[in-house]
C-alpha cells in the first residue's frame, strides 16, 4: 500500500479526465461543483468526510456551499461510480476503476488512514454465493478490511 513513488497530481488529473469522459458518455451532468467535490475527494487517498469537503469549499471564497449541496454532489458521484463511500468512516474515496462493474473492497489503514481499493473476483464470488445460498439478493456489497499498511507496519515498534 506504499505511495512513496506516487505522482498524485497526475492521479487527480487522470481521475477528473475519466470522470469527464464517463459522464459525457452517459449523458450525466458533471457540474462545476460536482467536479470540484470529486477533485477534493481525490486530494488524498485517505477517505474524506462531507464536512471536510465543505470546509475546503468554504475556504476557497465565493458563495459558501450548504451541507446538503455537498451531500447531493457526493450522492451523484457515488451513483456514477466515481467515488465510493467507506461506510465505517462515513467518508468517501475516489474510485480507481470508474465505469467498470466491480464491488467495493477496501484495505483501510488504521495507522495513516489511507484506503486502497481492491477488486478481487474471488471475494465478490464468495459474497454472491453465500448470499444466493440464503436467498439473499446483494444490492451493494462493500467489504472493508482494517489493519496496517506496509509503511505503518515498518514504523510500528
Amino acid at each position: 500500500m506504499t505511495l512513496a513513488d506516487h505522482d498524485h497530481d497526475t492521479c487527480i488529473a487522470d481521475a477528473l479526465t475519466r470522470a469527464d469522459a464517463l459522464c459525457a458518455a452517459r449523458g450525466a451532468r458533471l457540474t462545476s461543483l460536482r467536479r470540484r467535490v470529486l477533485e477534493l475527494v481525490w486530494t488524498s487517498h485517505k477517505p474524506r468526510g462531507a464536512y471536510a469537503i465543505l470546509d475546503d469549499l468554504s475556504h476557497q471564497g465565493g458563495k459558501p456551499a450548504a451541507p446538503l449541496t455537498v451531500y447531493r454532489a457526493l450522492e451523484f458521484l457515488v451513483d456514477q461510480g466515481l467515488v465510493h463511500r467507506i461506510e465505517s468512516l462515513n467518508a468517501y474515496v475516489g474510485c480507481t476503476t470508474p465505469g467498470g462493474a466491480h464491488t467495493g473492497q477496501f484495505l483501510v489503514c488504521e495507522g495513516c488512514g489511507t484506503a486502497v481499493e481492491i477488486d478481487d473476483p474471488s471475494i465478490r464470488d464468495a459474497i454472491q454465493a453465500g448470499a444466493a445460498a440464503r436467498g439473499f439478493r446483494v444490492r451493494r456489497p462493500t467489504v472493508e478490511v482494517r489493519g496496517l499498511c506496509s509503511d505503518c507496519q515498518e514504523k510500528a515498534p
